[in-house]
């Protein structure tokens, strides 16, 4: 990663441990610099609004989290997960294993955010859009019947329960029973 790219993404990373911590409203040009170890002109150098800032932290979140779930689900494609309780065993697995610590945080704001200001509704719909298409990949593989209409429910579900866990500290075993049942209907004939 060059000079200028590795900047860049502590830049980035810094500012979703400060929304985490702090909102969106804590998102600041010097709290940024003091966070990621720049100096304050590099954050203005490589970011010319705080928009823009937002915008990529967003999409950089989803766009590390969209590639660490596409390599596990073809991680386990070929190593058994062939049935939704094989599938909701994995999922325990990786929702077990996700710390709700600032970074993870973060993006909840920065949907909330994009309720508020247009200019990061496009980014939020980007996200989404990461996540619709891995969900679709995942449940056609599990040969769930019109996969890409329970997609969206599934990110939906997923997000909400996610939200749920964040805010009431509710157990991992709730997303998965959520999961397999939402994917056990889609199986029913409509």
């Amino acid at each position: 990663m060059s000079k200028p790219a590795a900047t860049r993404d502590r830049i980035v990373h810094a500012v979703l441990r400060i929304i985490g911590e702090h909102g969106v409203a804590g998102v600041t040009n010097r709290r940024i610099a003091a966070e990621a170890g720049v100096s304050l002109g590099s954050v203005t150098y490589h970011f010319a609004t705080q928009h823009d800032l937002l915008r990529e932290s967003l999409l950089q979140f989803v766009t590390e989290e969209t590639q660490r779930f596409t390599e596990l689900a073809a991680t386990h494609q070929g190593n058994g997960v062939d049935t939704l309780d094989e599938a909701g065993a994995l999922v325990a697995q990786v929702a077990s294993g996700i710390d709700f610590d600032s970074e993870r945080i973060a993006p909840f704001e920065l949907y909330i955010q994009a309720g508020r200001d247009p200019q990061l509704r496009e980014a939020a719909g980007a996200c989404f859009e990461a996540y619709d298409r891995l969900a679709l990949s995942i449940l056609t593989a599990l040969g769930v019947p019109d996969a890409e209409r329970a997609a969206r429910a599934v990110v939906a579900l997923v997000t909400g329960l996610q939200l749920r866990r964040l805010a009431t500290g509710s157990p991992v075993e709730d997303l998965v029973d959520a999961l397999l049942m939402i994917t056990r209907g889609a199986h029913q004939p409509a």
